[in-house]
C-alpha cells in the first residue's frame, strides 16, 4: 500500500496524497509484529 501511494504522489504531485502516505507509513512502524525478525520467528520458534 506504501509503494501504490508513493508512486501516486510522485505522478501527480498531490499534497494530500504525500500527507496519506506518511500517515500510512507511521501506522505501519507502530503495528507490533511488523518487522520481519518477528514474522521470522512465528515461521520457527526457537524451542
Amino acid at each position: 500500500m506504501l509503494d501504490l501511494t508513493w508512486n501516486v504522489f510522485t505522478q501527480t504531485g498531490n499534497i494530500d496524497t504525500y500527507l496519506l502516505y506518511k500517515e500510512l507509513e507511521k501506522e505501519s512502524q507502530e503495528i507490533p509484529g511488523n518487522s520481519n525478525e518477528e514474522l521470522a520467528q512465528i515461521d520457527f520458534p526457537i524451542l
